[in-house]
């Protein structure tokens, strides 16, 4: 079905940073699968944990126990201090179960309080519920009605939110960074404020790390920067390294689903389960982070002689988050296009993404080298150029 935007290039296979088509030309990769490799393309390391977990256990059932998800569990919440887990499909499943938690948190213990204070921009998936409690331009005109309840604040605008707290305010949810508005970031400050009045008040404070998490700042979660801890956290994306998983991580306190309350038929297999094993593993190796951070530094410091080369703003984001405004309207999907169709022969092409009209984001894999860095940079100056 035709439900977006795809290049003519059919890919094949890949290998760390890079993509190859059916057509022999190969590309330097910076979207990753939209910030889902973090260990790259085919990474050995989750490779062999799903062949090794095929041979041993794919599905258990969601009734069952199986000592993957076990073993996840434990991990995530050593890692995080939330106590306990809930494994699912997707990050966008995370939320929509994060927002059943707080629904049920508010029924529970707000008399039947169910509104989700969100944010204008913001994004947490295409399911009916996590799309109506998304800011995104342009989705407040698909699949009406939508479900109601999610008042929408502005980020780093405390009174905003405040001007929405209500009898029926049971949660805030929020991204650390809004990924799909083009890399935004919630100030610290305003984080530390927000965490502030949810306890003042008695209300969940949620952070949608769909994006964020799993080292993909600089830091294994995009909320260490402000030390402002959630009550809930969500999962996806980089956390099975291109396996597909999501995660919903509460304090022990903020759980109270009962049995039949929430499930799925593949929540907690342990084949996506060992993925996620095996990403946590390389992330938390000693020296893996801080590789990374100097990685996004590099990057964070040839972008920022581009912008300053455009007379365009500051690079936006942390880590490999990144994003680069351009001047001209529209700019932002040229450079995509020419730097993808430069592919021939022994030339590569460079994918990045167009997150908006004017501003590319650069998501490559936690593991890119320096040298991979150094040529995008430069492939995308001579492209700027032209």
């Amino acid at each position: 079905m035709p439900t977006t935007q795809r290049p003519e290039a059919v890919f094949t296979h890949g290998q760390g940073s890079w993509l190859w088509s059916s057509d022999g030309r190969h590309y330097l990769d910076l979207v990753q699968g939209w910030a889902v490799n973090t260990l790259g393309h085919a990474p050995p390391a989750v490779t062999q944990a799903l062949a090794a977990q095929a041979g041993r256990l794919l599905q258990a059932g969601p009734g069952l126990y199986n000592d993957r998800a076990v073993e996840l569990a434990a991990r995530l919440a050593g890692l995080s201090g939330l106590e306990r887990a809930y494994f699912t499909g997707s990050g966008a499943e995370a939320n929509e179960g994060a927002i059943k938690l707080a629904r049920k948190w508010g029924q529970v213990h707000r008399g039947g309080a169910h509104q989700i204070i969100t944010f204008d921009n913001a994004f947490h998936g295409r399911t009916l519920a996590t799309m109506s409690a998304s800011g995104k331009p342009g989705f407040e005109r698909l699949f009406e009605p939508k479900v109601p309840g999610f008042p929408k604040a502005r980020l780093n605008d405390l009174a905003s939110v405040a001007a929405l707290i209500g009898p029926q305010t049971v949660a805030v949810l929020l991204e650390p960074i809004q990924g799909e508005a083009g890399v935004i970031e919630a100030e610290a400050g305003f984080l530390q404020d927000l965490r502030r009045l949810c306890d003042e008040l008695g209300l969940l404070l949620m952070f949608d790390e769909v994006q964020t998490g799993v080292g993909r700042t600089g830091q294994l979660w995009g909320w260490q920067a402000s030390g402002v801890k959630p009550d809930v956290m969500t999962l996806g994306k980089g956390l099975g390294g291109g396996a597909p998983i999501g995660a919903l991580l509460a304090r022990e306190a903020v759980c109270c689903f009962a049995p039949g309350d929430q499930g799925g038929t593949y929540h907690g297999n342990p084949l996506m389960c060992a993925a996620a094993l095996a990403v946590l593993d390389a992330v938390t190796a000693p020296g893996f982070l801080a590789q990374a951070q100097q990685r996004g530094e590099q990057l964070h410091a040839g972008l920022q002689a581009l912008a300053r080369g455009l007379g365009s703003g500051p690079v936006r984001g942390r880590g490999l988050l990144l994003a680069l405004e351009l001047p001209q309207p529209g700019q932002a999907t040229r450079v995509a296009e020419t730097l993808r169709a430069q592919a021939r022969g022994s030339q590569p092409g460079l994918l990045v993404n167009a997150v908006r009209p004017e501003r590319l984001r650069f998501v490559p894999a936690l593991t890119i080298s320096a040298g991979e860095i150094d040529l995008a940079l430069k492939m995308l100056g001579d492209a700027l150029q032209r």
